[in-house]
């Protein structure tokens, strides 16, 4: 029986892109699916009273550093630190939302993804997010133009909301078969379950 990982992820999080590269290679190797769970990393940050790790300067410095590309290597992905980090991932997770309806969602994510953490795109940019989905072959036009609806921004406030309301204070986390793991160097222990089955 195929199990389901459920994926918490803000694209402004270099972990949770290591994270959506990971769970990709495990969903091949495994029996299992990926359900993706778009929310505002902020205001996750804010119901939990949590900051991110490049708050903490030595911190930031020491997974940029050091632990980042170790994760990268491992995984065997490229990782590019982007110069316009942090991004604002409003507008690009409202659009995740957006893209569900649209039912273009795998590609959008793959497409907003690479164009953070790989081609160090400024995705805070709304002519460089056009851009950058027209030429990944998206609509853009539809994708933004949903994306600024009532609808979806009461949409994506809500999961966030739901998502604080599960105990989750960071991105990325993951559940499976009624457990929660925290952090993209905890997918060993995701893998464990999946091994298992």
């Amino acid at each position: 029986m195929s199990k389901t990982i459920e994926f918490y992820f803000d694209f402004g999080s270099p972990t949770a892109f290591l994270a959506h590269m990971r769970l990709q290679q495990l969903s091949k190797q495994y029996d299992c699916q990926v359900e993706y769970r778009p929310m505002l990393l902020g205001g996750i940050f804010k119901a939990t009273s949590n900051t991110s790790p490049i708050a903490i300067p030595a911190k930031g410095e020491y997974m940029l550093v050091h632990d980042l590309p170790r994760f990268a290597k491992r995984y065997q992905v490229e990782l590019k630190f982007n110069p316009h980090f942090p991004i604002n991932t409003l507008y690009l997770m409202r659009a995740a939302i957006a893209a569900q309806k649209l039912k273009c969602f795998a590609q959008y994510v793959d497409c907003v993804y690479q164009a953070i953490w790989q081609q160090e795109k400024n995705m805070g940019d709304m002519d460089v997010v056009n851009s950058t989905l027209l030429e990944a072959g998206l609509d853009a036009k539809a994708l933004i133009e949903l994306s600024q609806s009532d609808e979806v921004k009461a949409e994506l406030i809500a999961a966030t909301e739901q998502a604080a309301e599960r105990k989750i204070f960071g991105a990325p986390t993951m559940f499976l078969e009624g457990e929660m793991f925290f952090g993209q160097d905890r997918l060993d222990f995701v893998e464990e379950l999946l091994a298992k089955a």
